[in-house]
């Protein structure tokens, strides 16, 4: 039975705007050292780190004089951010607003498409995406970006080397923002949503931070809605093991466990990175530093999993530090033809709208 708290406790917009200002802020603190993560390995994220006297990690990344070749995006780093820069993590999560803006909660797989042509530039889609995007370009038919059917099965999209990669998880925490204690619709529109790049596993990790947070919007801890949301997929899938070695790695002061058990994998995989965001939340349900901070020097895909972590932990209406939204001052900056820079309030009036 899903119970939702009143809007008496923590108010709707309350819980969206903290959600807004949790994805963004996980997100630049993880942004910086994304490609030194990913390239080079956690010992090297912990090395930089530590260099710039940054561990435990629980601010925005400082930038060391002359170790500025090891990062990327300095203008995500603290003292040099204006604004939030740039990020598919954030990008997609527009996107999905901009969807259920035109089509509603009834959108199809298609109406993802049509959104991503009109909005999405071609260079800034990788990997299960670019080959979505370009299959789309190629095959859907002129009319398709118009409202035309599309002119083979859209599908066939997520027949792509990278379809159990982290880009539908990614793209998946609106549609549980939007459907407080409404866990099997967030479901729904996550798989809709996913469906058009990626398949099994890549779905699975959509559903469970999909679902995960339509329970965290209804009043249930980010841990505890993560064990649940897991339920949504096949027991037996790598991303429900995910979940169960996330949560019981809790306790663990890091993510050293989880680093073994998915050696090899890809730092951009759904499995080990939705382990990740777990044990980050688990480990720290009361510390928004913490929680963020822990996942993004934990390594893997670090901005992902910051943003992933800071919206599920800000939505559950719990106050964030200022200094968190003080660094990028309210503003977002996208890559989304049309949307250049939008502030926090219009985004979470825009998002709180959807729910009227």
């Amino acid at each position: 039975m899903i119970t939702c708290m009143s809007k008496d406790e923590v108010s709707y917009r309350s819980r969206i705007r903290n959600a807004w200002v949790g994805r963004v802020s996980g997100c630049m603190l993880g942004k910086p050292v994304e490609q030194l993560s990913m390239r080079k390995g956690r010992e090297a994220l912990h090395n930089y780190l530590d260099r710039a006297e940054a561990l435990p990690l629980r601010d925005y990344v400082p930038l060391v004089e002359g170790s500025e070749s090891e990062l990327q995006d300095h203008a995500a780093c603290r003292g040099h951010m204006e604004r939030a820069i740039p990020d598919d993590d954030i990008n997609y999560t527009l996107i999905s607003l901009l969807i259920l803006e035109q089509y509603g909660r009834g959108f199809s797989t298609a109406d993802v498409g049509r959104a991503w042509l009109r909005f999405l530039p071609g260079a800034i889609v990788f990997t299960a995406e670019r080959v979505a995007y370009s299959r789309l370009l190629a095959d859907a038919g002129m009319g398709f970006p118009f409202g035309a059917p599309p002119v083979f099965d859209i599908e066939e999209c997520s027949d792509n080397p990278y379809n159990d990669w982290i880009g539908a998880q990614i793209r998946a925490d609106l549609y549980g923002w939007v459907t407080p204690g409404e866990p099997t619709e967030a479901a729904s529109l996550a798989r809709t949503d996913a469906a058009l790049s990626h398949r099994d596993e890549g779905v699975h990790g959509a559903v469970v931070i999909a679902v995960a947070a339509s329970l965290v919007g209804a009043g249930w801890a980010p841990a505890r809605a993560l064990e649940e949301a897991a339920s949504y997929i096949p027991s037996g899938s790598a991303a429900a093991g995910a979940v169960a070695l996330g949560l019981s790695c809790g306790k663990d002061s890091d993510a050293s466990q989880l680093h073994t058990e998915f050696e090899g994998m890809s730092p951009v995989h759904t499995v080990n990175n939705l382990a990740l965001v777990t044990w980050g939340l688990t480990r720290n349900p009361d510390d928004f530093g913490a929680a963020i901070g822990d996942t993004v020097s934990a390594g893997w895909d670090t901005d992902c999993n910051g943003a992933t972590v800071g919206g599920l932990w800000g939505l559950s209406g719990r106050e964030i530090p200022p200094s968190w939204l003080s660094g990028w001052n309210g503003l977002i900056e996208t890559s989304l033809s049309g949307h250049a820079v939008l502030h926090l309030n219009e985004v979470v009036d825009r998002t709180v709208a959807l729910s009227d």
